[in-house]
């Protein structure tokens, strides 16, 4: 299998499968293939528990269903596009090396890879801290993809070393950095502050991966834009005015 990560501010992942090779990906995912291409959609990832394991990816974000890319008979390529601006990451899984990603981060990965979902020490800041603080686990053994907001932080945290980060910015960390959820202190702080009210806690050891743009930044950065429905004329506004910030990211790549 050969692989390219094509392009800067909106990449892509190219493949090149031999005969027999495959890919795993989310429904949805798929940007283009060749006509030696077999689609093959199913709920079980090799490895990952059959029904359960299926609802175990969707707990942690997933869709139930998953697509198998395979080579029939000669040579084919399959492409994954990243959906925001943003950075597609290779990552090697093998046992004791697993990671926890943000419930977007999935883009694609090889047969043996298994995606369930990555348990919370505090369920209840879990539900009130939102979208943010759902994580999907990586395992099992091969490649896996990521997709990552924005740019891409690699921070190496010794043993004890301690990094509070809002939590859209965590991308993915290795399973042996300790994953916590805590409360930012002070009422002025909780009430009158910009920030999120909780932040997420990452003690080493272990490789943390933080990115820049969090799909909820990217979304509320956005939405004065979109169409309000107050009136044809400010919706046909904002539109113009939302393609030409797209059509911007695209001109000045």
């Amino acid at each position: 299998m050969q692989t390219r990560i094509t392009g800067t501010t909106m990449p892509v992942l190219e493949a090149l499968l031999q005969p027999g090779e495959s890919l795993i990906s989310e429904g949805g995912e798929l940007s283009w293939m060749s006509q030696t291409i077999a689609m093959t959609t199913h709920t079980q990832m090799a490895g990952g528990g059959g029904i359960f394991g299926a609802i175990k990816r969707v707990a942690g974000g997933g869709t139930l269903f998953m697509t198998e890319y395979t080579a029939q008979g000669y040579p084919g390529e399959v492409a994954f596009a990243a959906k925001i601006p943003g950075q597609i990451l290779p990552v090697e899984i093998q046992p004791g090396n697993e990671l926890l990603i943000h419930r977007h981060g999935f883009l694609c990965a090889t047969p043996q890879i298994q995606l369930s979902v990555g348990l919370q020490q505090s369920l209840g800041a879990g539900i009130f801290g939102g979208d943010g603080f759902l994580l999907q686990r990586v395992a099992g053994v091969g490649t896996a993809w990521l997709e990552m907001g924005g740019e891409l932080v690699v921070r190496d945290l010794q043993p004890g070393e301690m990094l509070r980060v809002h939590p859209g910015h965590v991308g993915a960390f290795q399973a042996s950095v300790n994953f916590q959820i805590t409360r930012i202190q002070g009422i002025r702080n909780m009430f009158f502050g910009a920030d999120s009210i909780f932040l997420a806690v990452l003690t080493g050891p272990g490789r943390i991966w933080l990115q820049t743009l969090p799909l909820a930044n990217l979304a509320h950065a956005l939405q004065p834009y979109l169409p309000s429905g107050n009136s044809e004329a400010k919706d046909v506004g904002a539109a113009a005015v939302l393609g030409g910030i797209v059509g911007s990211m695209f001109d000045n790549r």
